[in-house]
This record gives C-alpha cells, structure tokens and sequence, in this order.
C-alpha cells in the first residue's frame, strides 16, 4: 500500500509540543476553511529500485466542520501505476472525525489494488492522562496506550501557529491512524518565511480566492517512533501553506520515488458557528 502522506499534513529549537490534551481553543482553530481541494499527481522521480515506470493519478481531500462541532476529512488517493510489465490501479480512501474540544478521533482507512480491497483500518482514539488510548476494531480487535500525541487537526494548526509567531523548526508527535493505526510517529516540521506568489507560479491560478494570498513553504518530515540516531525519515512532504489550513504544490518524497501534486480545482465551504 502507498502511504498517501497528506492525511499526516493535513487529514503536522527542537521540542515536542506543549499543547495540552483538549487545549487548541474555538478560536484557533476557526481560522481553518471548510473546504474541497483536488490535486492531480504524476510522477517527478523514481529510482530503479522502486520497479516503477510511470505513475499518475489524482487526490481529492475535503475538509469540513468547526471546532465546536468537531472536523471530518474526506480523502481518497487514486493513482495508475506503470512498473513496465503490468499497470495497477491503487486506492486509498479515508475518512476521519476530530473533536478538538474532547479530544477524540476516528478513523477508517479502506486500500484497494485494481477495484479489490486490500486492507481495512478501523478504530478511535481519545487522549488520556498519561497519552493517547487507541481502540481498533479492524483488522483486529485491540486496546493500545501510546504516547502522548497531537491528531490531525490539532497538528495542522500547531503548525500554522508556530509559523504566525516565525518558528522556523519544530517537533512533534501525532497519531492519525495511518498504516496499521497502532503506532505514532514523530515530525520535524521546517517552515520558510511567508512568501507571495511569483507571477509564474500557475498553480496560483487554481486557488481562486486565495491566488494572490501569501503562504508558507512548509516541509514536514516522518520518522518512526522508535527510530533512534540519524535516522531517515520514511516519508517526507513539502507544500505551501495558507493561514486557513489550504494547501498546494505539493511534493511527496517516498524514498524510492516522488510525486507532485498540483492544483486543479478548489471549493470553499460555508464555515460552521461556533454558539
């Protein structure tokens, strides 16, 4: 299975996070847009060890709900993949739910290769005294005490605090129910200085009302947990960041192979009130 990697940065001196469990307030989070983005992918690299020759595909990612309510993110990553001798389709589709002010989070991850499903991941998480309680019901039924983390939403607007107040690098450890949802992982977080769209930039023009918006270029780094030394990350990510929680120009760096993602279409939502 390809690990899409976006759910991590979207559904992420050196230190953990000190944001307590429950802690991200109404008002932080409000700054994030309900919204739909679609990116179309194609492959900028790939090594002989990979066994990939061609790939393509496209992302959609949908992000609604408010901090009182609580977030859902819809995301599905669909690619046809060349490896010379035979072509795959792969299919990853996830949707989660994250209330900020409880501090829970569910997840359910579907894999298919050519239409077949491949894997199910389902459970709930919920922050706890001395970390995060992880309950899986599929593939198997199973209770998991992990260490104290931040989940999707939660990291997305650690984030974009940090870089308001120009924190330039970071860490953090999240939990988002990825792979085999019983395990954290650990981020190094760099953001660059806010930036304005050059006049070449074309993906700027997919972005409607924010085109002419300053970002942030942002690389997130993914390393296991247990990983100790000068460890290599197993996936790293790098896009441009908007206040509101939108992304583009996306790279995904699997090691053996990357892909881009650019912008094709972008759909506000009517943003929920808090009461």
């Amino acid at each position: 299975m390809f690990r899409s990697g976006f759910a991590h940065a979207i559904l992420a001196g050196l230190c953990f996070s000190s944001l307590p469990a429950g802690g991200v307030s109404a008002a932080s989070a409000s700054i994030l847009v309900p919204h739909r983005a679609v990116y179309d992918l194609e492959l900028r690299d790939a090594s002989e060890r990979s066994g990939i020759s061609g790939m393509y595909g496209r992302m959609v990612y949908e992000f609604n709900g408010s901090a009182c309510e609580g977030y859902t993110v819809s995301f599905r990553f669909v690619t046809k993949v060349d490896t010379g001798d035979e072509i795959k389709l792969t299919d990853q589709q996830t949707t989660t739910y994250e209330d900020l002010k409880t501090g829970n989070f569910r997840f359910l991850t579907r894999s298919f290769t050519d239409e077949k499903l491949d894997k199910e991941v389902r459970g709930s998480a919920h922050e706890a005294k001395a970390g995060v309680t992880v309950d899986l019901t599929s593939p198997d039924k199973k209770q998991i005490d992990l260490a104290q983390s931040l989940f999707p939403t939660e990291h997305m607007l650690e984030v974009i605090e940090r870089a308001k107040k120009g924190e330039r690098l970071f860490e953090s450890r999240i939990f988002d129910g990825s792979d085999s949802g019983d395990k954290t992982l650990i981020t190094t977080t760099l953001v660059a200085k806010l930036q304005k769209p050059a006049a070449d930039d074309a993906d700027a023009g997919k972005a409607g009302t924010m085109a002419a918006k300053p970002y942030w270029p942002v690389t997130i780094s993914y390393f296991n947990d247990e990983a100790t030394g000068d460890a290599v990350p197993i996936y790293r990510m790098e896009f441009k960041l908007y206040e509101n929680g939108i992304t583009r120009d996306l790279t995904m760096d699997y090691g053996d192979f990357v892909l881009s993602g650019k912008l094709a279409d972008l759909e506000m939502f009517q943003q929920g009130d808090c009461k």
